[in-house]
């Protein structure tokens, strides 16, 4: 494992001196740690949530209609603002 050393401001490492005194994190290094397998999963998940979306986009099929067309049938459904 290597070493990663980060400047902090003040105000940070406050708050993850608050962090650590919960007792949920043995050091900063821990705590940073865990941060950032949740910033993976987060990002894993977008990624499925794209995915899934263009999977629905190619799904749903090809229009034939003009895009402003689309656009006027769409904004014709939206309530007054």
């Amino acid at each position: 494992m290597s070493n990663l050393n980060i400047s902090m401001p003040p105000a940070l490492e406050q708050w993850i001196e608050a962090r650590l005194a919960q007792g949920r994190y043995a050091d900063a290094a821990d705590y940073v740690r865990d941060l950032i397998r949740q910033d993976q999963q987060a990002a894993q998940e977008d990624g499925r949530w794209v995915r899934a979306m263009i999977e629905e986009g190619y799904a749903s099929g090809v229009i034939d209609a003009e895009p402003e067309d689309v656009l006027k049938e769409i904004m014709a459904r939206l309530p007054d603002a």
